[in-house]
């Protein structure tokens, strides 16, 4: 069916390939259908449950008209075929009574019982029930691995039998792939809490065990205790991290938008973060026009707490940090540079992840005091107010962290 080239094919797989494609259209079609119904009512904050009403979706005009043309043509073949079949029975046993009334009916009859047949054989040999059978036992296992944990699997049915349910198979695999990856979130997240809750518990075990030799001259048992102490503020503000994080990705944690000025707000937490800077000799060049806003005070406290420790941190001594405010049509944006050493930039999309930390040239001195949740409890905190965060390197030198939010959130934000 084919030359040396390949370029041409045979016509049943030019038939099949098509009969595919049309298939994969149509689903595409349903599925943009029915995410567009999803985000209609979304975005007027209708719940959907089973009392919901929804139409139909309406055939394109060229799948009715090749249907209808279709239907004509396989109704016309059976028409002649069971004519001339009448026409040989009639010219043969019954020639008088070719033109009467009665022969046109049961050429009409005999037309419906070869369109049964052909439908009768093509079910029996081409069985799609068969293939809806497969799909559903397949998917009942699929169901049966995800429910213990498995999330590793995949339905993959041809289009072409799948019918409506496409859009059901290429939902369910979606999901399956995104429980695998909050599954991987999952281990590496408890992995990351056990390793940073057993560096400063081992720090803390191996200096109490070397206190316990009494022949440790004064200066070194008070060093040890020191660390001892360091590894336990360590531990506390962990904890108190991870408890912060878990009420706000609940959904019972207070959130309490009210008007307050937005300047004043960082200027104060500038004051507070003074011994911070002046330790470092860091110059703060602020701009910040009078601003009105209406959000969770006492929340975006810990996000302007967060990045501008974070930039103290990273800004080396004598450095500058900026904070600049402008306005958008969407709300604010509010940015905090400094003029170290920057970001990789192969870390930047990872940032606010939690536990995860820029490498160790970051810090200059090799060692990570951070637990590695700030910039996860400020992502979280910005978009509770419906805002977003993001993280940059300037041109010149230096990271800059930009905050947009709207001048007004909603009582019950999404959480």
């Amino acid at each position: 069916m084919s030359d040396k080239d390949g370029n041409t094919r045979g016509p049943f797989r030019r038939i099949k390939e098509g009969h595919l494609r049309r298939h994969t259209q149509m689903n595409e079609e349903h599925e943009a259908y029915y995410e567009e119904i999803l985000r209609t009512h979304s975005a007027s904050g209708i719940t959907i449950d089973k009392k919901t009403k929804f139409k139909l979706p309406r055939p394109p005009i060229r799948w009715i008209l090749f249907g209808l043309t279709m239907l004509y043509l396989v109704m016309l073949v059976n028409f002649m075929l069971a004519d001339w079949i009448m026409s040989l029975i009639y010219d043969e046993w019954f020639p008088a009574y070719s033109d009467t009334l009665g022969r046109q009916l049961l050429t009409v009859v005999l037309m419906m019982v070869i369109f049964g047949t052909i439908i009768t054989l093509v079910r029996l040999i081409f069985d799609p029930g068969r293939h809806q059978i497969n799909l559903f036992v397949v998917w009942m296992a699929a169901m049966r691995r995800m429910a213990k944990g498995d999330f590793e699997v995949k339905l993959d049915f041809d289009p072409r039998h799948t019918g409506a349910m496409g859009v059901l198979v290429k939902n369910f695999n979606q999901m399956a792939t995104a429980l695998g990856e909050m599954e991987r979130m999952r281990q590496e997240f408890i992995s990351n809490v056990s390793h940073e809750f057993q560096s400063p518990l081992t720090s803390i075990s191996g200096f109490a065990r070397a206190l316990q030799d009494d022949r440790l001259p004064p200066e070194t048992r008070k060093h040890y205790l020191e660390i001892i102490e360091l590894e336990s503020l360590r531990l506390s503000r962990l904890s108190d991290n991870l408890l912060k994080l878990t009420s706000l990705e609940s959904k019972h944690h207070p959130f309490e938008p009210r008007t307050y000025r937005l300047d004043r707000q960082i200027r104060r937490i500038v004051l507070s973060c003074e011994p911070l800077w002046q330790d470092k000799n860091i110059e703060i060049d602020i701009d910040l026009p009078p601003l009105t806003i209406i959000a969770d005070e006492e929340l975006l406290d810990q996000v302007w707490i967060n990045l501008l420790g974070n930039s103290i941190k990273f800004t080396p001594a004598g450095g500058t940090i900026s904070i600049r405010v402008t306005t958008e049509p969407s709300g604010y944006r509010i940015e905090i540079a400094d003029n170290g050493i920057g970001i990789p930039e192969e870390h930047l999309p990872h940032l606010f992840e939690r536990f995860y930390k820029v490498d160790k040239a970051r810090t200059r001195s090799g060692s990570s005091t951070g637990s590695g949740l700030g910039l996860s409890i400020v992502r979280k905190i910005v978009e509770m107010h419906q805002g977003s965060v993001t993280a940059s390197n300037r041109t010149e030198g230096g990271a800059v962290m930009a905050v947009r939010i709207p001048v007004s959130v909603s009582v019950t934000p999404r959480t």
